[in-house]
Protein backbone atom coordinates (compact mmCIF):
# COMPACT_ATOMS: atom_id res chain seq x y z
CA UNK A 1 0.00 0.00 0.00
CA UNK A 2 1.17 3.43 -0.98
CA UNK A 3 -0.05 6.90 -1.01
CA UNK A 4 2.37 7.47 -3.87
CA UNK A 5 4.07 10.33 -2.13
CA UNK A 6 7.48 10.55 -0.88
CA UNK A 7 7.77 10.04 2.86
CA UNK A 8 10.79 9.97 5.19
CA UNK A 9 9.56 6.63 6.68
CA UNK A 10 8.18 4.26 3.86
CA UNK A 11 4.48 3.19 3.51
CA UNK A 12 5.87 -0.45 3.44
CA UNK A 13 7.56 0.27 6.42
CA UNK A 14 5.33 2.15 8.93
CA UNK A 15 2.54 -0.58 7.91
CA UNK A 16 4.87 -3.70 8.82
CA UNK A 17 5.77 -2.05 12.28
CA UNK A 18 1.98 -0.66 13.08
CA UNK A 19 1.21 -3.62 15.54
CA UNK A 20 4.68 -2.88 17.40
CA UNK A 21 3.60 0.88 17.03
CA UNK A 22 0.44 0.30 18.61
CA UNK A 23 1.79 -2.22 21.41
CA UNK A 24 3.95 0.47 22.20
CA UNK A 25 7.21 -1.46 21.27
CA UNK A 26 9.10 0.87 18.99
CA UNK A 27 11.69 3.02 20.24
CA UNK A 28 10.81 6.99 20.43
CA UNK A 29 12.31 7.80 17.35
CA UNK A 30 10.38 5.61 15.49
CA UNK A 31 7.21 6.14 17.08
CA UNK A 32 7.93 9.76 15.70
CA UNK A 33 8.54 8.86 12.44
CA UNK A 34 5.61 6.50 12.12
CA UNK A 35 3.29 9.01 14.06
CA UNK A 36 4.65 11.69 11.13
CA UNK A 37 4.05 9.60 8.09
CA UNK A 38 0.22 8.85 9.37
CA UNK A 39 -0.30 12.21 9.60
CA UNK A 40 0.93 12.85 6.00
CA UNK A 41 -0.41 9.86 4.33
CA UNK A 42 -3.99 8.61 3.93
CA UNK A 43 -4.07 4.94 3.09
CA UNK A 44 -1.74 4.30 5.71
CA UNK A 45 -3.54 6.07 8.17
CA UNK A 46 -6.67 4.05 7.12
CA UNK A 47 -5.14 0.99 7.25
CA UNK A 48 -3.62 2.11 11.18
CA UNK A 49 -7.32 2.64 12.22
CA UNK A 50 -7.93 -0.60 10.79
CA UNK A 51 -5.63 -1.96 12.53
CA UNK A 52 -6.16 -0.33 16.29
CA UNK A 53 -10.17 -1.21 15.72
CA UNK A 54 -9.47 -5.06 14.94
CA UNK A 55 -6.95 -5.14 18.02
CA UNK A 56 -9.75 -3.31 20.31
CA UNK A 57 -11.75 -5.93 19.78
CA UNK A 58 -9.83 -8.71 19.99
CA UNK A 59 -8.84 -7.53 23.49
CA UNK A 60 -12.52 -6.40 24.55
CA UNK A 61 -13.30 -9.88 24.04
CA UNK A 62 -10.30 -12.20 24.57
CA UNK A 63 -9.40 -10.13 27.65
CA UNK A 64 -6.12 -11.33 29.23
CA UNK A 65 -6.09 -14.67 27.93
CA UNK A 66 -3.20 -15.41 26.03
CA UNK A 67 -3.23 -16.87 22.44
CA UNK A 68 -2.49 -20.44 22.18
CA UNK A 69 1.37 -20.54 20.25
CA UNK A 70 0.05 -22.47 17.61
CA UNK A 71 -2.97 -20.08 16.63
CA UNK A 72 -0.55 -17.02 17.09
CA UNK A 73 1.98 -18.74 14.56
CA UNK A 74 -0.61 -19.28 11.75
CA UNK A 75 -1.72 -15.44 12.12
CA UNK A 76 1.62 -14.30 11.92
CA UNK A 77 2.02 -16.28 8.74
CA UNK A 78 -1.07 -15.78 6.79
CA UNK A 79 -0.49 -11.69 7.79
CA UNK A 80 3.13 -12.45 6.20
CA UNK A 81 1.01 -13.90 3.17
CA UNK A 82 -1.42 -11.18 3.13
CA UNK A 83 1.60 -8.33 3.13
CA UNK A 84 3.35 -9.94 0.14
CA UNK A 85 0.64 -10.70 -1.43
CA UNK A 86 -0.48 -6.45 -1.41
CA UNK A 87 3.25 -6.10 -2.22
CA UNK A 88 2.99 -7.89 -5.47
CA UNK A 89 -0.07 -5.65 -6.53
CA UNK A 90 1.55 -2.56 -5.85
Amino acid sequence: MSCGNPHETPCSEVLDRVYWYLDGEVSEEDCDHIRQHLHECGPCLREYGLEEAVKRIVAKHCGCDPAPRDLRDKILVRIRQVQAEIEVFE
